[in-house]
């Protein structure tokens, strides 16, 4: 799945990771600020292709949001460090968490993030939809305003919902799903770190599983799965990761989603946990409608017209569909 061997495309992956590093382990809000620059400046290189216009659409789009984010960033840091009165308290929290929410494409500041997702490679996708993320989140659990964030958790579940309707790019309807599990990741780091870092871990997971099965098959669009010539078990996978990612017991995305319903229900946050619940249902009928037609509806072709797998690496997709699929299992022994 990844790149070809570059010597270039290695060296920003190396500074992309090692920027997070530098952002979630400084004592200073400004060397929080360094870090995300760095981490700006080394993935635009990973994404703009000149031989692609709408790869260098994407990387100038980027560009400008994250600028804008870091701008109001660095003035909220500034401000903060003149005004060291409790009275701007609320302001300045406000200010640096809405930062970090455009940085990682929450809504209200979502309208950049399908857009450049519609742009990327499958590789590109993932590292934004997961990797890229770190940063502003963490940085966000410090100074944290649980009002504001409450709304906006709100606003992610329902705006995720509602993008993810009629969508025919699978990348954007990835990114909606996305938006939508950015509010169980506020949620959950508005909780604990730990209960952040096991939902982060098996979104990751279940992202990595989809990207790297699209990528495989060469697929973009929706209608793309309607095609008679794709083999079953594809499908079947396709279907087991999409129901897992949106939270449908008994899949292992269930789990993730279980923890932050506990803990929500006893911290009496009902009104968020109804949101959520109510939302999760609707992506899963999303979901489903895609797998049900794929399944039942199919697009005959001539033989020559046969999906090429491009590499051998379709018994690992297999064996974590399987683990999506079992995980659920798995993961009730915690709970007994």
């Amino acid at each position: 799945m990844l790149f070809m061997v570059n010597s270039n495309k290695m060296f920003f992956m190396f500074i992309l990771f090692f920027s997070t590093l530098i952002s979630i382990s400084s004592n200073s809000w400004l060397g929080c600020w360094i870090g995300l620059e760095i981490n700006l400046l080394s993935f635009i290189p990973l994404i703009s292709n000149s031989n692609n216009l709408l790869n260098s659409e994407a990387s100038l789009k980027y560009f400008l949001t994250q600028t804008i984010a870091s701008i109001n960033f660095l003035f909220s840091i500034l401000l903060k460090l003149i005004f060291l009165k409790n009275f701007f308290e609320d302001f300045f929290s406000i200010m640096i968490n809405s930062s970090l929410l455009m940085k990682m494409g929450s809504a209200p500041f979502h309208f950049w993030f399908p857009n450049i997702t519609e742009g990327l490679s499958w590789f590109n996708c993932f590292i934004l939809m997961t990797w890229q993320k770190i940063s502003p989140m963490i940085l966000l659990s410090y100074y944290l305003n649980m009002n504001f964030i409450m709304i906006i958790m709100i606003f992610n579940s329902i705006i995720g919902v509602i993008g993810s309707f009629n969508q025919n790019s699978i990348r954007k309807l990835l990114a909606f799903s996305s938006i939508n599990n950015l509010a169980w990741m506020l949620a959950s780091i508005s909780i604990s770190n730990s209960i952040w870092n096991l939902f982060f871990i098996i979104y990751s997971l279940l992202n990595m599983i989809m990207c790297s099965i699209f990528y495989i098959i060469n697929i973009f669009y929706i209608n793309q799965m309607y095609n008679f010539n794709l083999n079953f078990f594809i499908k079947f996978s396709i279907m087991i990761n999409f129901l897992s990612l949106g939270g449908l017991p008994p899949f292992l995305g269930f789990f993730s989603k279980w923890i932050v319903i506990n803990f929500l229900i006893n911290n009496n946050w009902l009104l968020i946990n109804f949101f959520f619940i109510m939302m999760s249902l609707i992506m899963i009928f999303v979901y489903i409608r895609i797998i049900y037609s794929s399944f039942l509806f199919f697009n005959f072709k001539m033989k020559w017209f046969k999906i090429h797998i491009k590499n051998k690496y379709f018994h690992f997709i297999n064996f974590f569909s399987f683990i999506s699929l079992i995980g659920m299992i798995f993961s009730t022994f915690f709970f007994i």
